[in-house]
């Protein structure tokens, strides 16, 4: 009875913000890297125009967004002074308090946009696994930030490294980490024993995307979904056996950023030269076949939808999206025709940006330039009901408009929202 009470006192005071029911978000856009958070009793109208923020700690610059499990908060960043190293960070989730911090050299090489690390922590069991820019990977005690095994795999696998680095969010399948790394000698996807670093299998010769691989059950199989710089891919994750592949060559270059969309049976791939593709799989084995690819002539006179940087979110059979200048859209799922285009949610702008969570039937949506924002969206159009400032941009990322951008994607959990940007990470309550 002492120690309810004691937890209630703690709640009311708003010390203690971790929660063995509340949702956590230990992985690249959540638990099933989907952009679902599944909380209950949460905002859903913000009555003021800026976040209260719970608390802020400094950091260095960095396009990772958060991951929280545990009570814990987990970033990577970048510091140039008075050498670059990349950090991989650890706070509490309740207070900000720095829990632990592990720094490594790391120069960038022949990399654009180096503001930091584009790939969050991902947290699996005791072990969190932190994946730099230039194919820097360690895996640590969660808790206590100690280094269980590390690999350069620019080094050991001669990685072709992208113009804008290594961004593709590594994925946990049962005993192993999948990484998307663009090797030499077959080493375009590389799975690894999460437990020991040491190789499971490789395969393809395509260098790489910057699009996180996605785990779907096709026809009775765990099937990985990948999407390189030339191809997409459905992979046997156990062995790395090629199921079905489809051709997706850039016409100028490999902008593949947005994750693999999974709804029913279909996978929908946007990108910001090449237009989209809605892939079908087979319900009975592990094949696929092309619904529909559309691409317009060039990034400002697009088709369908052309993704940068978000990652789109299907309903009710209607694709909602980013196109390339930060036209929302909303899309026939079976045609990719266009239902409805809206130019409110975030200022026009080459590679303007929006990041979609859903919550049942409300959408959160977080713009570049710190507005936290709920709305509901259909094929009637776009229904905004509400926004709020939650972060000021800053320009280490890409100094728009003198004022910066925020792309990191949030981090939900706990019924608090976690955001980065070039210069600090805050925690704001998002509890009814």
């Amino acid at each position: 009875m002492r120690l309810i009470l004691i937890y209630l006192l703690l709640s009311f005071l708003g010390l203690e913000i971790k929660s063995p029911s509340g949702d956590e978000w230990p992985d690249w856009r959540g638990p099933l890297r989907d952009g679902t958070w599944t909380e209950k009793g949460v905002l859903t109208k913000f009555d003021f125009d800026e976040f209260d923020i719970r608390w802020r700690v400094p950091v260095y610059s960095g396009y990772s967004g958060p991951t929280i499990e545990s009570g814990k908060v987990y970033l990577t960043d970048r510091r140039t002074r008075p050498d670059p190293v990349e950090r991989v960070l650890c706070f509490e989730a309740d207070t900000g308090k720095e829990v632990w911090a592990y720094t490594y050299d790391c120069e960038y090489i022949g990399v654009g946009y180096p503001a930091g690390p584009r790939v969050s922590v991902i947290i699996d069991g005791p072990h969190a696994y932190s994946l730099g820019t230039m194919g820097n990977l360690f895996c640590f005690d969660k808790d206590k930030g100690i280094v269980k095994w590390s690999k350069d795999l620019n080094q050991e696998y001669r990685i072709r490294m992208p113009i804008w680095g290594i961004a593709s969010a590594p994925i946990i399948v049962d005993d192993k980490i999948i990484l998307i790394i663009g090797g030499e000698d077959n080493a375009g996807i590389l799975a690894l024993d999460k437990n020991t670093g040491k190789e499971v299998w490789r395969n393809l010769e395509d260098e790489a995307g910057y699009s996180a691989p996605v785990l779907v059950e096709q026809a009775g199989e765990k099937v990985l979904v990948a999407w390189t710089a030339s191809n997409i891919v459905g992979l046997n994750p156990d062995n790395g056996q090629v199921y079905w592949m489809h051709e997706f060559e850039p016409r100028n270059m490999p902008i593949n950023i947005a994750t693999p969309v999974l709804y029913k049976n279909y996978l929908f791939f946007s990108s910001f030269y090449d237009g989209s593709i809605l892939i079908e799989l087979d319900k009975n084995e592990p094949k696929s076949s092309v619904v529909w690819r559309r691409i317009g002539k060039d990034e400002r006179n697009t088709d369908a939808l052309h993704c940068c940087i978000s990652t789109p979110l299907i309903m009710n059979d209607y694709i909602f999206g980013v196109d390339s200048y930060g036209e929302l859209r909303c899309l026939d799922l079976f045609t990719g025709d266009r239902i409805w285009e809206d130019l409110t949610a975030v200022k026009r702008d080459r590679w303007a940006n929006i990041h979609f969570i859903q919550n049942e039937d409300l959408t959160y949506m977080f713009n570049e330039h710190g507005e936290l924002i709920t709305a509901k969206l259909d094929a009637s159009g776009y229904h905004e009901i509400s926004r709020a400032k939650l972060i000021e941009p800053t320009t280490v990322q890409l100094n728009r408009r003198g004022i910066g951008v925020t792309w990191a994607h949030p981090g939900f959990a706990y019924k608090h929202v976690f955001i980065r940007s070039d210069s600090e990470l805050v925690c704001a309550d998002l509890s009814q």
